[in-house]
């Protein structure tokens, strides 16, 4: 089990144990096909779905946990339909379409499960009644629909490089009055720069990235071995290829990994940070590589560069070299469709060099 498996298991099963006997059931159930990551968002939704119900008077229960069956099958459709209203329309913490979208799936296979799968003593399903069955949910995620809004949102052709020589180099210049700015960017520099460059050249999750561990990277073949799901949310350990590139930013962040983070021998962690005042290093966290690519981003003139806009980065610039199917296993996507997203990106750079004259 990888680390961040490990840290959503041990949340999962804190915040289950709230959860009416039904959903733990439910759980138990999905813990072979489902990551506990997945499991934990569904909990999350479970949580604030309960917790709606009894604001609203429609569950007497005084804690989630005292959910009933009975008050779940004599929900109204009116009573969803207010629901999802309040997913999209409430004034804090307004949710995008994707994420009700997503919280809605979640009941959906709540209640297929209670009233499809699951039976009482006497064989008989637990729920009579599937409200949720009526409730139809749009798939959000549409290819062409990521693609528009993520042209002009990413690193194009020599921006790849570009934004790893600014870590490298040009930042500095842009901090040189703020002498604690300095002081950490000083620190940290090859890191970071070497962090950037690794997805940038092999288009890893940030989630691979944090999992990441000394004993996964091959510098002589180019490769590292990380933690990927398949297709029934098993997870195993595959190799993944990285540019030349990032063979000499990773061969100039060894250099200095154990020594400058006071790295002890235990930690087996790649990528270390060593927090202020701490006497050693310890295994980054995915929100302190997220904040970090934030703040290089914003410096270098591209606000709206995230991790993961890094990642697409790559997986365009790939997939003008490769076919879709070389770019679906270097991203390891569970189908084609979720690479369609790169041929409509690409599609205006094609468009032009189809009309590029050869040479003779």
């Amino acid at each position: 089990m990888n680390i961040q498996k490990g840290i959503d298991r041990g949340k999962l099963d804190e915040k289950v144990i709230h959860m009416p006997w039904f959903v733990q059931q439910f759980i138990d159930y999905k813990l072979p096909d489902l990551s506990p990551s997945t499991l934990l968002e569904y909990v999350r939704d479970y949580e604030q779905f309960f917790g709606w119900l009894r604001a609203e008077g429609l569950s007497q229960a005084e804690s989630n946990k005292d959910v009933t069956l009975q008050e779940l099958e004599v929900l109204h459709m009116e009573s969803i339909v207010s629901y999802r209203l309040h997913l999209g329309t409430r004034t804090q913490g307004t949710n995008s379409r994707v994420t009700v979208s997503r919280k809605l799936s979640s009941l959906r296979s709540l209640f297929h499960y209670l009233s499809q799968i699951a039976e009482d003593e006497h064989f008989y399903p637990l729920l009579k009644r599937n409200i949720m069955a009526k409730v139809e949910v749009k798939r959000i995620h549409k290819p062409k629909d990521t693609a528009a809004k993520l042209k002009g949102k990413i690193l194009e052709e020599d921006e790849l490089n570009e934004f790893v020589a600014y870590i490298h180099e040009h930042y500095r210049k842009d901090i040189e009055n703020n002498k604690q700015a300095l002081h950490a960017f000083e620190m940290n520099r090859e890191r970071d720069a070497c962090i950037a460059s690794l997805i940038l050249n092999s288009g890893l999750r940030v989630s691979e990235v944090v999992n990441l561990n000394i004993d996964d990277l091959d510098l002589a073949n180019k490769m590292l071995y990380v933690y990927r799901k398949g297709n029934n949310e098993e997870t195993f350990k595959t190799p993944v290829y990285f540019r030349e590139q990032a063979r000499d930013d990773l061969m100039e962040y060894m250099n200095l990994r154990t020594t400058r983070y006071r790295t002890p021998k235990r930690e087996k962690a790649l990528f270390i940070a060593l927090p202020n005042g701490a006497t050693e290093g310890k295994r980054m966290t995915k929100r302190a590589i997220q904040a970090m690519i934030i703040k290089y981003a914003k410096r270098f003139g591209k606000p709206y560069l995230t991790v993961h806009k890094l990642r697409h980065s790559f997986a365009t610039d790939y997939y003008l070299q490769n076919d879709i199917y070389k770019t679906k296993e270097q991203l390891g996507h569970a189908s084609t469709e979720t690479t369609e997203i790169y041929a409509h990106l690409t599609d205006k750079t094609m468009s032009e060099a189809i009309e590029r004259r050869t040479e003779t």
